[in-house]
């Protein structure tokens, strides 16, 4: 084989092996703002000192469970991302763990990751099925340190890492069903609706739940540039630390 069709042919291998891995090159980045209240690529809850000019430092821990939903697939592939973290709602990192429910090629696939933004995620070797309860916890350690946590409650299966992000802003709090970013936003996987619960973040070292009186939380609805929704968040409950999304549409 000459230079030039091995050099094909080893191409050739690194494009199938980047297409079967493609969901490691997922990123599940920062809230792109339509107008307050709804974004192209995130559905849930964020907490900030203010909205629209939010204290910095001053986040040190979010927590909250969901249930992995199960996914309505078809042919086209398609991915929703679930997690909880510290950052991105009016910053450009984002401290999170959570999970995927995706479609390719016609078949669900589940997963556990975590990720420091904008480093590209961490898939982690936990496996998990629709129906499993996930806990989860971003916590600050101090000198740009965070420690993310993530269970899952039926089978008892955890993961526990520290990592660094000194550029972190530490300025809100999430609770996010998101459409995950590849060259743009990708399509919704159909995941019906997700229910997350036992909502609390810690800011200025006051302990709350998303709807405490210390802070402001934006409810905030997935819809396209144009205004089509796509996944739309429910009231929250009373004590302010569950509520639910629905999916309505993939693009």
């Amino acid at each position: 084989m000459d230079k030039l069709n091995l050099a094909l042919f080893v191409g050739s291998i690194l494009l199938t092996i980047y297409l079967v891995n493609s969901s490691s090159f997922l990123l599940h980045a920062p809230r792109i703002h339509i107008k307050e209240g709804t974004s192209l690529n995130w559905a849930g809850y964020a907490v900030q000192t203010n909205l629209k000019k939010p204290q910095n430092g001053v986040v040190t821990d979010v927590q909250g469970s969901w249930t992995v939903p199960a996914v309505s697939c078809t042919s086209t592939n398609s991915y929703s991302a679930f997690w909880i973290g510290i950052d991105g709602y009016s910053s450009n990192t984002v401290e999170q763990i959570g999970t995927d429910s995706d479609c390719s090629s016609g078949s669900p696939r589940y997963y556990v990751w975590y990720e420091m933004y904008p480093k590209y995620p961490v898939n982690l070797n936990m496996k998990i099925s629709p129906g499993d309860v996930m806990s989860a916890e971003v916590k600050y350690l101090g000198s740009g340190n965070f420690q993310l946590t993530i269970t899952d409650t039926k089978t008892g299966a955890t993961f526990s890492k520290t990592e660094k992000s000194p550029s972190a802003k530490r300025s809100s709090a999430e609770w996010i069903a998101e459409a995950p970013w590849s060259g743009g936003v990708l399509p919704l996987a159909n995941f019906g609706t997700i229910y997350f619960s036992n909502a609390k973040a810690t800011l200025n070292g006051h302990i709350g739940t998303i709807n405490d009186a210390a802070w402001k939380y934006d409810a905030i609805t997935m819809a396209t540039s144009s205004g089509t929704v796509k996944a739309q968040p429910s009231p929250l409950s009373t004590g302010g630390s569950s509520f639910s999304v629905t999916w309505l549409r993939s693009i």
